[in-house]
């Protein structure tokens, strides 16, 4: 259709039955999907036909998108598989999606069930939209989907709530963002951009470095820069929370010994630290049971799978 079909699998430590109904019945399917935010079915004459329905996704600003879709599942298993198929639409010129279709797959294991999905869609606005779609909104989708399959595999496995999950991700991200951000600014700023302002003052208090102080403020500003984007990166890694911590402390703690009178200030080193420390506090608290789209396997096998091309 439109560009490399999106494809993410996932394997999941639950009953077959379990991920079904989490999976079909869209009061369920629509609490883990990213790419959902209401499905409806809609009444059908006959039970052996595609299930239609309507679905919402709100995309932010206040902006939803409307489409419409049939379904067909099989919930008879054969030889340890179940497939389920889709089809989806919408009018709205403000997707950029016009119309689309996909599988999903269940196949059984000894330890729970590989779920996997493959989809792929036209798009609207000729050129712009195929490149618009390359770029950003394929990679996005894709990202979405796997984020979402995760999200139900925690769900299903450790049987925490998806708008649960959802606030603790929201929760981590700010934390580790706003860490991120005050780890760059006191490098770039007071050490490298303003060092007049008092941190060259500080640091030649304190005496660790006599003579080359300059220097010593210019690397330690631009190991701050560094360790912001180290912080993004190694966020789900606890060890990572306890290396800021000590380093937070290493660079507090000398200033305050050497000259005690910075706390009579409104702004110093402690109230810098303390709240670092608290949102480095955070997002140790909530890296546990973070939906991670990385855990996802984004290629087929190169082995066509039994019904997999056929769906």
């Amino acid at each position: 259709m439109g560009g490399k079909p999106v494809y993410v699998e996932l394997a999941i430590d639950a009953d077959m039955e379990v991920l079904w109904a989490h999976t079909q019945k869209p009061e369920l399917h629509e609490q883990w999907d990213l790419r959902f935010t209401t499905i409806d079915y809609l009444p059908r004459e006959n039970e052996a036909d595609p299930q239609p329905f309507l679905y919402t996704t709100r995309i932010g600003f206040g902006l939803r998108i409307h489409g419409t879709g049939l379904t067909r599942g099989s919930s008879a298993e054969r030889e340890g598989e179940r497939m389920s198929s889709l089809q989806f639409a919408s009018e709205q010129k403000a997707s950029l999606i016009s119309r689309g279709s996909g599988y999903w797959k269940y196949k059984r294991t000894d330890k729970g069930v590989v779920f996997a999905t493959q989809f792929d869609y036209h798009t609207r606005y000729g050129a712009a939209g195929r490149w618009l779609d390359r770029a950003a909104f394929r990679p996005l989708f894709g990202f979405a989907t796997a984020w979402s399959f995760d999200r139900l595999r925690i769900w299903l496995e450790q049987g925490i709530p998806p708008s649960i999950i959802a606030e603790r991700a929201l929760v981590h991200y700010c934390a580790v963002g706003l860490l991120a951000v005050l780890w760059l600014y006191q490098g770039l700023v007071p050490k490298l951009l303003f060092p007049e302002g008092g941190e060259l003052a500080l640091l030649t208090a304190t005496g660790a470095f006599r003579g080359i102080e300059p220097l010593a403020l210019k690397i330690l500003g631009a190991s701050e820069m560094v360790i912001a984007v180290l912080s993004c990166l190694w966020h789900r890694h606890g060890w990572a929370s306890w290396a800021q911590t000590l380093l937070l402390a290493a660079l507090t703690l000398p200033a305050i010994v050497s000259e005690p009178s910075l706390l009579q200030s409104p702004f110093n080193p402690l109230t810098i630290a303390l709240p670092m420390l608290g949102l480095n506090t955070a997002v140790a608290l909530t890296r546990r049971h973070l939906p991670n789209a990385g855990r996802c396997i984004r290629r087929r096998s190169a082995t066509p799978r039994k019904g997999a091309d056929a769906a």
